[in-house]
């Protein structure tokens, strides 16, 4: 008797967050990959426009395609409707997932979930009133009916515990920078195409205040290193506003460079090209980009948090804030001493290079088998 796990992967066909869809896609590879013998995975995705997955999913038995579109999807989900995702043992790589009723005994059903990110419980407005209510709502309904809850932290798993009753049921199950993360061959032509300079610090994120791009920038300023700034990841539009935000902390718009979203190569000729990654952000969410800074052996100056103590340990510098809360002058003093010579720089990629090789994608799925085994 063949055992399917069946992958939630609406992200890989109608994405809205592409942090969220390159792991998506990462999982269900991997979970492929590492499938015990006699069990097989099925992705289960929203209806919608053909879709050819057999390359971007290659190795999963079959996709089943739900009843409706995304959006309706979300909506029957979120009230516990029949949503045509079906039962059986469903794997989420997000809180997307048909929460109900179900036997784990009698008909050996299985429903996990994973939450990466708590910014609808510590910075609601960032996200909005709809996007908020649905993952407080999805998670009211893991309590009730999830089999396990995946969080990629230990710290993180202590902060949802305080959310609800969920401490028996939580797992800590981190991700990884994709499978196959590197600087191409073709850098810099690459960087050269997106208008990029050569050297230069790189950070992440938007203008939400979470993300913390203000104190960065303070940051650069303070430590008087004289580079050029790139952020990443940037929203739709969101350029003329970090660059006010930049502006506000006295950075100079010559020397600011914002895109958005990358695909892995392109964002692997970027963290190849810079000097060092700044994390100034302390939510409570997995830090995706430091993973790629660890990954690739570029120095990481973050500030102190409960989530990057845990991931970085040892393999960059860590920046307690000050009793006002700000981290900006000690991230600048720390982005200095990161970058005051050679040899300290040098030092810090063989520690950031050190540490990213504790995490992958296949040890990720590994364990994932493992917790639905032990359900």
């Amino acid at each position: 008797m063949t055992v399917t796990l069946r992958v939630m992967l609406d992200q890989v066909v109608a994405p809205t967050d592409h942090r969220l869809a390159e792991a998506s896609a990462e999982l269900a590879r991997s979970l492929v990959v590492a499938a015990p013998a006699g069990c097989e995975v099925e992705a289960v995705v929203p209806s919608g426009p053909a879709q050819d997955l057999d390359t971007l999913l290659a190795g999963v038995a079959r996709v089943q395609r739900a009843g409706l579109p995304r959006r309706e999807l979300s909506a029957a989900l979120q009230l516990g409707l029949p949503s045509g995702a079906g039962a059986g043992m469903i794997h989420a790589p997000s809180l997307f997932a048909p929460l109900v009723r179900h036997s784990r005994v009698h008909d050996h059903d299985q429903t996990v979930v994973t939450v990466w990110d708590l910014r609808a419980w510590e910075a609601p407005d960032e996200l909005g009133r709809t996007e908020t209510a649905w993952q407080r709502a999805m998670l009211k309904r893991a309590v009730k009916h999830a089999d396990a809850v995946v969080v990629p932290t230990h710290s993180m798993a202590e902060r949802l515990a305080e959310l609800g009753p969920l401490a028996d049921r939580l797992r800590v199950i981190p991700g990884a920078a994709p499978t196959g993360f590197a600087v191409p061959s073709d850098e810099i032509g690459r960087r050269r195409a997106a208008g990029l300079p050569e050297g230069y610090v790189l950070l992440s994120g938007g203008t939400a205040p979470s993300d913390g791009l203000a104190e960065g920038f303070a940051a650069v300023v303070r430590s008087r290193v004289d580079l050029p700034v790139v952020v990443i990841d940037a929203g739709a539009g969101e350029e003329p506003a970090i660059a006010d935000l930049a502006a506000a902390e006295g950075l100079p718009e010559r020397r600011l460079h914002v895109r958005g979203a990358l695909d892995m190569w392109d964002r692997g000729a970027v963290f190849g090209g810079a000097v060092t990654f700044l994390a100034p952000s302390a939510r409570t969410a997995f830090p995706w980009r430091v993973l790629d800074a660890l990954t690739l052996g570029v120095p990481v100056v973050a500030v102190e948090s409960s989530v990057h103590r845990e991931v970085v340990v040892e393999g960059g510098l860590l920046v307690q804030a000050d009793a006002s809360g700000s981290a900006a002058d000690g991230l600048g003093a720390a982005l200095a001493a990161a970058l005051g010579s050679t040899q300290s720089a040098e030092r810090l990629a063989v520690l950031a290079s050190d540490r990213g090789r504790a995490f992958s994608w296949r040890d990720c799925a590994d364990r994932v088998w493992h917790l639905h085994a032990d359900l």
